[in-house]
């Protein structure tokens, strides 16, 4: 029987290559932030409108995102992205990691380096209640905790 965990691996991880490979970043951190962000793909934003990074609605369409939107019910009342498929999902956080926060992006090869860098850039709002060091730790237990779901599950 299958976790949580390892069911948004396997369903995930040919999206997180595939962004890997066309903009430069190690999928496992991709994996990583999405299961954060999205409660291992669980969340209601991704589960229904297909945004596993939390992505809010600002910025200009663009070839994965057609500027269609969700907004939230609570007391932040942020409008997030809705994508068509979980594939633009993962193409866009990375496209949106390689453009906009290109520190994180020039360590998007070393985890740990890539969590801090992330972890403490304007990509966290802790005006909505983040906490930059829980999500520093929380992007490097993930990424540790996918790649051992990865060799379990012989994934390349």
């Amino acid at each position: 029987m299958s976790t949580k965990s390892e069911n948004y691996v396997v369903n995930n991880f040919q999206y997180a290559k595939a962004a890997g490979l066309k903009y430069n970043m190690d999928p496992m951190v991709i994996l990583a932030q999405g299961a954060h962000e999205s409660g291992w793909g669980t969340s209601g934003l991704a589960t229904k409108s297909n945004n596993y990074f939390g992505i809010t609605a600002g910025g200009s369409k663009n070839e994965y995102w057609d500027g269609n939107i969700y907004q939230a019910q609570n007391k932040y009342k942020l409008k997030f992205r809705v994508y068509k498929t979980p594939q633009d999902s993962f193409y866009d956080f990375a496209r949106l990691i390689s453009s906009k926060y290109k520190s994180a992006h020039a360590a998007g090869q070393d985890y740990k380096t890539y969590a801090q860098r992330i972890a403490y850039s304007p990509y966290i709002s802790e005006a909505n209640g983040d906490s930059r060091e829980g999500y520093r730790s929380a992007i490097i237990n993930l990424y540790e905790r996918i790649i051992d779901t990865v060799k379990k599950k012989a994934l390349t």
